[in-house]
């Protein structure tokens, strides 16, 4: 998690909102990284469990993780609690309960839903005082600075 939380942190050195993810196999080598993209290559997807998740998929020339623990600093949104859900990810540890947006026991619970088609463990709360903490100061700083003032925003028309 401590290297996630360094990863999470360079995402938000980039201006995105600072999570990263890290899925590892049974053995606990890493197969797949990612952090949030959205914000720099204006892309929905950019979520660092996706991210990680393409990695993984892409290096094992396959889709189910039945075997894998996706580590992460912040409590899936309900997007990518679906794709852990589709993945067949064995097991998701995560430190930041997510209150508002959390879809894996916070605000609702992809992985123990009806329904759902398999079913994963989930433990949360690791090291979550010190990732709360972190999501925490970033948001505070990006409220003091003002928008964003991104190209992409400022250049993308309805049409393109």
């Amino acid at each position: 998690m401590r290297r996630v939380l360094r990863q999470a942190a360079r995402a938000g050195d980039r201006g995105e909102i600072p999570v990263a993810a890290v899925l590892l196999d049974g053995d606990g080598r890493c197969v797949g990284w990612g952090s949030n993209r959205r914000c720099n290559e204006g892309d929905p997807l950019g979520h660092a469990e996706l991210v990680a998740l393409g990695q993984a998929a892409r290096l094992r020339c396959d889709w189910r993780f039945n075997d894998c623990t996706l580590v992460v600093n912040l409590e899936p949104c309900p997007m990518c609690a679906g794709a852990l859900v589709q993945a067949r990810v064995g097991r998701v540890v995560f430190g930041a309960a997510d209150p508002k947006r959390g879809a894996l026991g916070s605000c609702l619970n992809l992985a123990s839903s009806a329904s759902a088609h398999h079913r994963m463990e989930v433990i949360g709360g690791l090291l979550a005082e010190h990732a709360s903490a972190q999501l925490g100061t970033w948001f505070k700083r990006r409220r003091l600075q003002g928008p964003p003032r991104d190209g992409m925003r400022a250049t993308r028309s309805r049409t393109d």
